[in-house]
């Protein structure tokens, strides 16, 4: 443990976290997603909600300010507006870290944008359409982006 940190930020997640550089994308996925098949760096958080670790996560890491959302959820499978219980906590999360709301992607899309990501957290998230794409932004002197 560290003082000031998560604990849900494990020395894996941090390591993965540090080693992201400004645009590089990171999937906080739930239990269904299909998260051996799209990562090229895995990493597990099991029992844990993807809101707790997307909490977690934007605590020690800025989402990018150059582009239009830093941050995409996957759309609803024939409701594109629709907005399940997993994607408003999340939506919540980032609102009170600060950042904007969170845009959408329709589903193949966000898998195919999913398996170029550096790396995917697979939590124990049980509801669907608890996934969310983050790309980290830039960290400015003094820690502020």
């Amino acid at each position: 443990m560290l003082k000031g940190l998560s604990p849900l930020l494990s020395a894996d997640l941090l390591y993965v976290l540090a080693s992201m550089g400004h645009g590089d994308e990171i999937v906080l996925a739930d239990a269904n997603f299909p998260a051996a098949t799209h990562a090229s760096e895995l990493i597990r958080l099991p029992g844990v909600s993807v809101a707790r670790v997307l909490d977690a996560v934007l605590s020690v890491m800025p989402l990018d300010s150059f582009v239009a959302q830093g941050a995409m959820t996957m759309q609803v499978v024939g409701d594109a507006d629709a907005v399940p219980p997993a994607v408003a906590d999340m939506q919540a999360v980032l609102a009170r870290h600060g950042c904007p709301p969170a845009g959408s992607l329709e589903r193949f899309a966000f898998y195919e944008r999913a398996a170029g990501a550096f790396a995917v957290v697979a939590t124990g998230e049980t509801r669907i359409y608890g996934n969310v794409i983050l790309r980290k932004g830039v960290v400015l002197q003094g820690g502020d982006e």
